[in-house]
């Protein structure tokens, strides 16, 4: 049983006998003695993929889903689904791609460090990198003079996937981004 505050974004929990993958955590403190504070989770059913929101006061626990986090790597995609092999017993799966519309914005062939979420004996999901480093493959030139602004400008990474960068990056560069928000973080 995880009680509420040990509960971190990414962790897979049961509720409502379903397996539940934590995507966003926010506290509210009380204002008043004697009154405990409240933790909202925003999560995802790891089967179903529907939105679900759980609130918990401090001392309330929920049991942590029987999951497993296996490597694997990327085989091949097709028009409907991506197949994955896990790389420690070798068995493979095929996940929907419509299942995976955000994490399709960051995966390349390359990109290390994927983790197939097995539950029951099946793939229910994938789970990707904190952060990626991308390409930048189509950005407008910087306007000289500029560069000492934090002025942003929009730019097509190698997944197709735009992202706001500072206006001093140039096409062919490498930046840093973060899967969960999809924000630039630096250059790489």
């Amino acid at each position: 049983m995880l009680q509420a505050k040990e509960i971190k974004n990414g962790a897979i929990v049961v509720f409502n006998e379903a397996p539940v993958i934590i995507e966003s955590i926010s506290v509210q403190s009380p204002s008043a003695r004697g009154a405990a504070t409240l933790y909202k989770f925003r999560g995802r059913n790891v089967v179903t993929k529907q939105k679900v929101d759980i609130t918990l006061k401090g001392g309330e626990s929920l049991p942590e889903a029987d999951f497993q986090r296996r490597p694997v790597k990327i085989m091949y995609s097709d028009a409907t689904h991506m197949h994955i092999m896990d790389q420690e017993d070798y068995n493979q799966y095929s996940l929907p791609l419509e299942d995976l519309q955000h994490e399709l914005n960051f995966i390349t062939d390359a990109l290390e460090g994927l983790l197939g979420l097995i539950y029951n004996e099946e793939c229910v999901g994938m789970q990707i990198p904190n952060t990626v480093e991308l390409e930048v493959t189509q950005c407008d030139p910087g306007v000289k003079g500029n560069s000492a602004t934090s002025r942003t400008k929009p730019a097509t990474l190698e997944t197709g996937f735009i992202v706001q960068v500072p206006e001093y990056l140039k096409q062919g560069e490498r930046v840093k981004v973060d899967t969960r928000s999809g924000d630039f973080l630096s250059r790489a």
